[in-house]
């Protein structure tokens, strides 16, 4: 059959403030270490590097910079500057090196994504900050200045105590959510973020897969999403993600799998949710792009969050 030329259209408004909600809604992260710190001025420390570092100044000064040697001069020449309340955001693997300026007291919280929430990475930059924290969400900076344990020691999980792995869980999200949050809605993210491709016709397709991953979309159907023939769309989409249009849908409920099945969720029941006409079919494409079955991969997400027993 052939294709249909839709007439030109003009560019279609995106509901950025739903985008930003759905990208907020879906941030989910465990604890690997939260300590805060006492520094003296010119003391250095390095946060990790294989994973999300959150740093909030609780008091005093520091100069950050990417690990490395150098003097104190080139500590400082040209670096970014935390002062109390600031809050700074590292994603990806490269240490970092803070420099102490004055006395401070600094939480370091490293975090990592669960796999329903990995491909959030792909829409942050490097490094996020976000100065005086307390002024817009004073009961966050709070929170912030309470976690992990102070100097002594290092807390993993926080499980000294039932349950407690769940508590502190849920407090560190909601430090990094703020974060994020106060970032995108201060006007410091790029024009149009979370856009993944830069391209309202193509963000409005986004939006419908993000909003219905169940529904048999065909070619056709997200093509007309997009204001475009069949042909056209496949290879604007193609360029603007690196992916195909039938590949960004199965991973999309390939995710919208894994947050049901990390809440116990069946695996019958996930995939018919998700838009499978079968388990085994569903089965397959989970096994494929995770590299488990559904129920293996739930049992080791349900195990993860368990709360701990203590020994008596």
């Amino acid at each position: 059959m052939p294709e249909t030329t839709l007439p030109t259209m003009s560019a279609p408004t995106i509901d950025r403030d739903a985008a930003i909600d759905r990208v907020l809604a879906s941030i989910d992260a465990r604890v690997h270490e939260q300590r805060r710190v006492s520094m003296l001025p010119g003391e250095l420390i390095t946060t990790p590097g294989s994973c999300l570092t959150l740093v909030y100044i609780i008091d005093g000064a520091l100069t950050v910079r990417p690990r490395g040697g150098g003097t104190a001069a080139e500590m400082t020449a040209g670096a970014p500057q935390l002062a109390a309340g600031d809050a700074q955001l590292f994603v990806g693997d490269a240490p970092r090196t803070l420099r102490a300026d004055t006395d401070a007291f600094v939480l370091v919280s490293a975090l990592e994504f669960t796999a329903p929430a990995a491909h959030v990475f792909e829409l942050l930059p490097s490094t996020i900050v976000v100065r005086d924290l307390p002024a817009s969400e004073p009961a966050v900076a709070a929170l912030a200045s309470l976690l992990g344990t102070e100097d002594g020691g290092t807390v993993s999980a926080c499980d000294d105590e039932p349950g407690s792995s769940v508590v502190c869980g849920m407090m560190a999200n909601t430090v990094l959510v703020s974060v994020i949050r106060a970032w995108a809605i201060r006007g410091c993210a790029p024009a149009g973020w979370p856009s993944r491709t830069n391209d309202p016709f193509l963000d409005r397709v986004v939006e419908a897969i993000h909003a219905d991953p169940a529904r048999d979309w065909s070619l056709e159907d997200l093509a007309r999403a997009g204001a475009m023939s069949r042909s056209v769309f496949a290879e604007r989409f193609r360029a603007a993600t690196g992916t195909s249009p039938a590949s960004y849908l199965a991973d999309v409920r390939i995710r919208s799998a894994q947050q049901l099945l990390a809440q116990g969720r069946g695996v019958a029941e996930v995939s018919r949710a998700i838009g499978y006409g079968s388990d085994d079919g569903f089965s397959r494409a989970f096994r494929r792009r995770v590299g488990q079955t559904p129920s293996a991969w739930r049992s080791g997400a349900l195990q993860a969050v368990a709360p701990r027993a203590v020994s008596a």
